[in-house]
């Protein structure tokens, strides 16, 4: 724990450029602490792009943007083997996805290969390529953006890759004091596209080591699992939560804790986090929809019907 306080110092760092995003900011440090990956879905301009930019500078890593479009190849993020006629030989042309923390824009509007070409990086922390194995940086962090309100031309994301990222988000659009601050700081030649690193990788390292130690006692685990079953048995769903969802949730809850100065998880903690790691995973019944119940309301639920542990 001899670290946690860089984590207010990430946070701050953030929500001094990006206004009105203080819980999205905090998620999203939890986030690249618990070793995860960020989906955030929202409408265009609300600062999804600046928010990805801002934690990699904050963390002192490696940034890459790649934007998603219809005829982006799977090897423009894998990479390719190239050859070398002055050797005679093949040799590996790293793609886009071999930096530390690789935001991927608008992820749902290339084609399902090229998606799934992110598969084996977003798992296993490597890609293959023409049968052999490269290993990512590390710490490695996808953040991937998608708009929700455009349906042109884009293709949704396969029930195997939302498993992948431990979160979904939306920013939504600030209110008006924060719209003011964010006017104010404009005509004053503000910028949010870069802020100074306060930590450095190895720093980055220890911290995420310190957060798999906070310790999650066997009644919170327990009570993790309860509620993770309630998923797979509601007649709401027709698809419940998967056992990466379970560890998803132990990690993000021992993230949560450690950036609030504790080494153990309390069920207050597996609360906080559990809408943003459920939402994208759990899938409604025809029926479910139509009654007008919505994932984060059926999580809501089953919140407050599971047995909390004293």
């Amino acid at each position: 724990m001899n670290n946690y306080m860089n984590a207010q110092k990430i946070i701050s760092n953030i929500n001094s450029s990006l206004i009105g995003k203080a819980d999205a900011v905090r998620l999203a440090v939890v986030t690249l602490l618990a070793g995860g990956h960020l989906l955030i879905e929202d409408v265009p301009g609300v600062g999804k792009t600046t928010l990805a930019t801002l934690l990699a500078s904050s963390v002192g890593v490696g940034f890459t943007r790649i934007q998603f479009t219809p005829d982006t190849l799977p090897g423009d993020v894998t990479g390719a083997s190239v050859y070398d006629p002055q050797k005679a030989e093949f040799r590996y042309v790293e793609g886009a996805i071999m930096n530390n923390i690789v935001l991927v824009d608008e992820i749902n509007r290339t084609s399902p290969k090229t998606q799934a070409a992110l598969l084996e990086a977003m798992q296993e922390g490597q890609v293959s390529v023409d049968g052999k194995t490269y290993q990512l940086k590390s710490p490695f962090m996808l953040i991937a953006t998608q708009n929700p309100v455009s349906f042109t031309g884009t293709y949704n994301l396969p029930e195997a890759q939302l498993d992948r990222f431990m979160f979904k988000l939306a920013l939504g659009y600030p209110d008006i004091g924060d719209e003011k601050q964010m006017a104010k700081n404009f005509i004053n030649g503000g910028t949010v596209n870069k802020a100074e690193a306060v930590i450095d990788t190895e720093t980055l390292v220890k911290m995420q080591t310190e957060v798999k130690a906070v310790k999650a006692a066997d009644d919170v685990t327990e009570y993790i699992i309860g509620l993770i079953a309630q998923t797979r048995r509601s007649p709401l769903l027709s698809l419940g939560a998967s056992p990466r969802a379970t560890l998803a949730v132990i990690s993000a809850a021992q993230a949560y804790a450690y950036i609030a100065g504790r080494d153990f998880v309390t069920p207050d903690d597996v609360q906080m986090v559990l809408p943003h790691v459920l939402r994208h995973r759990l899938m409604l019944t025809v029926e479910a929809k139509i009654a007008g119940n919505t994932a984060d309301k059926i999580i809501d639920s089953i919140i407050k019907t599971e047995k909390v542990p004293i």
